[in-house]
């Protein structure tokens, strides 16, 4: 397993895909939420989807159960969803509160996560509220995304980041607007949701009547430092619609000029978030695995503040919807079909097309590296 491994380190023209016991085993499973959810920096979505004080949602994924929470100084939290009492779930879904308080024997914890109160524990000996504040893990917020890590250690958040901030320099990320944002669920390995949204490969066979005329060939992949991939191509018109509504399109990103107004980058934030962003819109999957062979995706589109403010984006927005959607009506078949084919017991590594794979070649070599290490 560890020669397999090694050979998706390899450069892209010569690099191998994971093995496909990494996307069915559940053991393997299990060990890569250790090595890597436990260990890595996470990026949970955006944070302008927790807007005011007390904003909170909660996510279930690897084993891991979280709330991602708004303080009173406005800023954003994150802590396992057990109380310390006896380990009750304390918050289900997302909402709002002015605190949080355990269902079971009403432990009641400020935003910040101190405990406020425990009924009746004044009769046990020795304790003492301080000690029983909620788990809490690191957390930071970067051109708008929040990123979580579950260690006790967290790695130099700079150095997974090396960079991102100048390749992404022209888009006005940090600004944009969050708005729909829809979750559900799919029959495949959280990574391979991730892939299918990174390689231009499946395109004409995939999805030749709704996006492939939108894509022309795409540059190289580009030689990052940090922990991500990245890969930047043109577009017939914006990648926000199919290519059959092209006639209605919102105004482009404030400052986009050159090759960037006319082009889409694809992303991917290792591990498990990935996103587009092009002339007009940036759209975003999160992937959080269930099962081995189940993951829970979340997608959201954000646009420019000016875009949303503008009397016509209701009704030229649903275009950029649909378009979302229908991609996804063709993408999803495709990876439940991979997912079983992956579970054949006789199935095996295979090569990456470098010029359309670039971003799924660099995953592969950052996930088997962090994989193989033994520290």
């Amino acid at each position: 397993m560890k020669a397999d491994l090694a050979k998706c380190c390899l450069p892209r023209h010569q690099a191998w895909s994971l093995p496909p016991q990494f996307y069915t085993d559940e053991g393997l499973a299990k060990h890569e939420y250790n090595r890597i959810f436990r260990r890595q920096w996470l990026c949970l979505g955006r944070a302008d989807q927790l807007p005011d004080e007390g904003d909170y949602i909660c996510l279930d994924f690897a084993g891991q159960a979280l709330i991602l929470i708004r303080d009173k100084g406005g800023d954003i939290r994150a802590f396992a969803n057990t109380c310390r009492h006896r380990g009750a779930r304390l918050l289900n879904g997302s909402g709002r509160v002015a605190g949080i308080r355990c269902p079971f024997h009403s432990w009641a914890y400020k935003l910040d996560g101190s405990l406020a109160g425990a009924p009746y524990m004044d009769k046990a000996s020795g304790f003492c509220k301080a000690d029983f504040g909620l788990i809490s893990y690191h957390v930071s917020t970067y051109l708008g995304f929040v990123f979580v890590c579950l260690a006790e250690d967290a790695p130099d958040f700079a150095l997974a980041m090396v960079d991102f901030a100048d390749i992404h320099a022209p888009w006005p990320m940090e600004t944009l607007v969050s708005k729909r944002s829809r979750d559900f669920k799919v029959d495949c390995n959280w990574k391979t949701f991730i892939e299918v949204f990174n390689e231009y490969y499946h395109l004409p066979f995939v999805h030749p009547d709704s996006i492939d005329d939108v894509y022309h060939k795409p540059d190289a992949g580009n030689d990052v430092g940090g922990y991500f991939a990245t890969q930047f191509g043109s577009t017939e018109g914006t990648g926000g619609l199919l290519q059959t509504t092209q006639q209605n399109p919102l105004p482009l990103m404030p400052g986009l000029t050159g090759r960037e107004a006319s082009g889409v980058r694809y992303t991917w934030l290792f591990p498990n978030l990935t996103f587009a962003i092009g002339v007009d819109a940036m759209w975003i999957y999160e992937a959080y695995p269930l099962a081995v062979d189940r993951c829970l995706v979340r997608q959201t589109a954000c646009f420019p503040p000016e875009t949303i403010a503008a009397s016509e984006f209701e009704n030229k927005v649903q275009a950029y919807y649909h378009r979302l959607d229908a991609a996804l009506d063709e993408d999803i078949p495709a990876l439940v079909n991979q997912q079983a084919g992956l579970a054949h017991p006789d199935a095996r590594q295979g090569r990456f097309q470098p010029e359309l794979e670039p971003n799924v070649a660099s995953f592969a070599s950052w996930y088997a590296d962090q994989m193989l290490r033994t520290n």
